[in-house]
This record gives structure tokens, sequence and C-alpha cells, in this order.
């Protein structure tokens, strides 16, 4: 196939984006919508399309969507009405979706993105409400398509990017951004795997230099940030070497095969869904008042990337570091409440994105599940700042305090930690070392002053390795520049 980098094209991308809201009920009913519960149980009438039943609009759907608008530099629209979006399928049991058409509630929006090294603002053309459908499941028998309607009426959000985006690695950063954005604001979990951040792929490609947009394919099933990445990539390269050979792109929708690496064909133009959307009439227009719009500006946290500045700025990070702990809210979150209780950001941030994220890593878990808190971590760092533990010890109280709620200073005290930095302790023990090893001083005095690494070593050996190595060797240099 034609390489990425080919640069008689250039592609243009667009993304939708359906992100699962963490409203605790569903769009239109008073139902449970937490994820996993066991099939059809999380379901009323309204979600199975039994006849006069009516919607219901929950107002953390409004007010959750209006908080994505902003954060994204959106315009809210003082009035939007929901629309019916009319297709049949077996998990669609009413015949229709509840979205929104040609009102959409947020619109005309802004997200900038970092990819290697430039920075480029990517528009969003709207953001609005929907509910979801439910979930065909192929792989439970092997004669029929099961359907479980317990996703039926959970409340979406869908971001429509303008096509500004080129090339699969800023679409990668794109979405990477989303996810931030709407972890940040509580909103959604953004979780691909699970379904609860959702991306499909507008992929076209065109000569450079060239202004008409050439013809679109649309990828789904793209479940992982890598997999958006990789499927764009082929769709572009499959799209170049078509036209390079004299052959024409087909407006399709296509669905990407994660195990193949490669797309195959879902529909085509010809079947595509006339979804005949009308106004909803069973629920009123949306106004959103001025002072609705004060109270949820109140809401908005600091956003990622002012943190991410802050955290440069303010605390002396390096930008590296601060991404990486800014890059999850929660992240970030536990090393400012361990800040609030030893103001020693980069001693913070240093055992955080080692010690901390190698354990996350390790056993597969998030920093909500991590054992140690930031009152035990920042306790921890205070002993090893104030020299009443060394390296070696930090690390096997760490070890300790992954499974123990104990106190850091009890631990190191109970486990024999605790350096020793009392001068008359450590007295008899250095004078004991010089003078056991006359002829290392006379060559330390005449000038073999690389010695003076053998004489600590000497004394913590003998003291166990609870000698102070600093004081050790204030008071080893005291005694080997004195001329006796």
């Amino acid at each position: 196939m034609s390489t990425i980098s080919n640069e008689k094209y250039e592609a243009v991308i667009g993304l939708e984006v359906h992100a699962q809201l963490l409203t605790k009920s569903k769009a239109f009913a008073a139902v449970s919508s937490e994820y996993g519960g066991a099939p059809n149980r999380q379901v009323t009438p309204l979600c199975l399309g039994h006849p006069g039943t009516l919607p219901v609009l929950n107002e953390n759907l409004v007010r959750y969507t209006i908080r994505m608008g902003l954060a994204t530099g959106c315009k809210i629209s003082e009035k939007s009405i929901f629309a019916r979006k009319n297709y049949f399928y077996p998990d669609l049991p009413k015949g229709y979706q509840i979205s929104q058409y040609d009102t959409p509630i947020c619109y005309d929006g802004n997200i900038q993105i970092e990819v290697d090294d430039y920075v480029k603002d990517i528009g969003i053309t709207r953001i609005h409400m929907e509910e979801d459908a439910g979930k065909s499941i192929h792989d439970q028998d092997p004669y029929h398509t099961l359907v479980d309607l317990n996703r039926a009426g959970t409340p979406l959000i869908e971001i429509v990017s303008e096509p500004d985006i080129r090339t699969p690695r800023e679409a990668y950063e794109y979405l990477k951004k989303i996810r931030q954005i709407v972890q940040y604001l509580e909103v959604c979990d953004g979780n691909m795997e699970e379904g609860s951040l959702r991306c499909d792929a507008n992929v076209s490609i065109r000569p450079r230099g060239q202004k008409e947009f050439g013809t679109r394919t649309e990828l789904k099933n793209m479940n992982s940030f890598r997999n958006v990445e990789r499927a764009i990539t082929f769709e572009i390269e499959r799209q170049i070497e078509l036209v390079e050979n004299g052959g024409e792109v087909v407006q399709q929708t296509l669905l990407w095969d994660p195990n193949k690496l490669e797309t195959r064909q879902m529909r085509s133009k010809e079947e595509a869904h006339d979804y005949r959307y009308f106004p909803e009439p069973d629920l009123p227009p949306i106004i959103v008042t001025n002072s609705l719009l004060d109270d949820i500006r109140t809401e908005l946290p600091e956003l990622p990337d002012k943190r991410l500045q802050r955290f440069v700025s303010e605390l002396g990070l390096s930008r590296e570091d601060a991404e990486i702990l800014t890059d999850n809210r929660y992240l970030a979150d536990y090393f400012e409440t361990a800040l609030h209780l030893l103001n020693e950001p980069k001693a913070l941030s240093n055992v955080i994105l080692t010690e901390v994220l190698r354990v996350l890593n390790e056993r597969s878990i998030t920093i909500s599940e991590f054992t140690i808190t930031p009152e035990q971590l920042s306790g921890l760092i205070r002993l090893k700042l104030e020299d009443k533990i060394n390296s070696s010890a930090m690390q096997t109280i760490f070890n300790e305090l992954i499974e123990s709620d104990e106190d850091p200073n009890d631990l190191a005290s109970r486990l024999n930690l605790l350096q020793v930095s009392d001068s008359g302790f450590l007295e008899p023990i250095i004078r004991e070392v010089m003078e056991s090893n006359p002829d290392e001083v006379k060559r330390y005095r005449e000038g073999k002053t690389a010695l003076m690494g053998f004489f600590i070593g000497q004394v913590m050996k003998q003291s166990k390795g609870k000698a102070n190595p600093k004081l050790v060797r204030e008071m080893v240099s005291l005694k080997l520049d004195r001329t006796e």
C-alpha cells in the first residue's frame, strides 16, 4: 500500500464522538442507567417501546451537555428542540431515537490539541443530546441474535468535529483530549472498551492544494484510541492506492476489523438510512436561561490545560511531568491532596510518576483503587526529606504501605528503619573505623579524598545501615581533616 506520508494527497478527517453520560437514571425514564446489570433488568415500558408511554426529560442530561459545551468554548442555544430519528432495528423497540437535528444545544466550539511539535485548533460543529439504543448480542447463541435493552434510553451526547483533522495522529490526540475533558467534567468515564465513549470517523483524501472535499467513507467499530489511529491510517492508504490505480472512492460505511487490521464494507450510499427526522411531539423545547448558564459555569472544575500550565508556572514542574499528572483528573487530585499536606511538589511528583504509576500499571488499577492514601504518601516522603530514613528504607515502607493502613512513621519504627542522627551514637563507631584503618586515614590525608566513600561505607556497615549518611559524612570529614 501507499505510505501515509504520500505528499501528493492530504486527508480530511472529521470525528463523531458519542459519550455516555454519568447520570444515575436514563434520559427520559426513571430507571438506572448503570453499566453491567443483568440483561433487560434496567428497563421500563418506555424503554421497551410500549404504546402510550411518555418521555420525561432528565434535567442532568441538559446540564451535563451544557457543561461540555462551555468547556469546549461552544455557543449555547437559548432554545433547542428534540427530534425523532426514525429507523428500524431489533435493539430499538420504539422504532426511533430521541435526538436533536437542526437545533443542537451547543455549537461552534473549539478544542486545542498538541501533536509532536505543533499546536492545532480543531473546530466543533455541534454537541447535541440523544438517547442510546439497546445492544444486539451475536456471540452467546449459535442460532439467534439476542437483544439487551438495559442500554436503551441511556443519555448520550454526540460531539461532531469540523473536518479540520488531517492525520491519524491528530485524530488520536483529539479523541484523547475529548476523553480528558469529559473525565475532568465528570460527565462520562471515557471508557472506550465498555462503550461509554465511542467514535466514528469520516475520511476522505484530496490532492494537496485542492479546496473541494473528496468522497468520504465512514469508519465504525473502533473500540480503542489505537484502533482509531490504525483504522484511519489504513483507510487513507486504501483510498490513495485506489485513486492512484485509476479507481474512484465510493461513499460507504466500513467496519474496522481489529484482528485483521483492515476494514470491510457495512453498507453503501444506496443502503444508507433516511432517518426522516421530525420534531419530537412529546417533549417541550429546552429553554436555557442566563441564570442556568451562570449556575453551570460555577460547577466547572479547573480544566486540564489550565491545570497543566499552573503545575508548570506555579509549582515548577517540568512540562512533561505536568502533562502526565494532569492527563487524568483523579491522579492530579491525588497529587494536589498530598501537596496540601507536604509542600514539596517535585519530591511528590517524582514518587507518584515512578512508584505510584508502577503499581497502577502492574496491578491494572486506577488511582481511585490505589491503597496508599495521599496522607500516607506525604508522610513517607517527609521522612525521607528529613533524613529520618534512607532510600532503601523508603522503598521498603512504600511496599508495606500498599497492604497496610499504618502511619509511615509508625511503620518505619516497627521495622527498625529509622536512621540514627545521634552524634553520640555515631562518635565511637567512627573512631573505631578510623583506628582500624590507619593506612587509609594516612592516604586520605595525603590527598586521596576519594577514600571518603570507603569510610562512610564502613560506618554504615558497623551501624547496620541505621546511621544517617549525611551526618556520617560531616562527622568523618571533620575527623579526617584534623591533623592528629
